[in-house]
């Protein structure tokens, strides 16, 4: 084989070691996404029910002053 040949082979296997590193860090970046979305969202939701009970809570509190 001439060296050229031998390179090029050295190189693909470089390149498609490379793509699978990329396919890993392109999934752990998607899921540290969805996480921060859901970390995100969950607790929003939860205020949208929380926070007019809170306000229920403290206005009858204070009216009964």
């Amino acid at each position: 084989m001439q060296p050229i040949e031998q390179r090029l082979i050295e190189l693909e296997k470089k390149v498609d070691a490379m793509s699978v590193i990329v396919k890993k860090l392109y999934y752990i970046f998607l899921a540290g996404v969805i996480l921060t979305v859901i970390a995100f969202i969950i607790p929003l939701i939860g205020l949208i029910f929380a926070i007019p009970k809170f306000l229920s809570t403290y206005n009858s509190s204070m009216l009964g002053l």
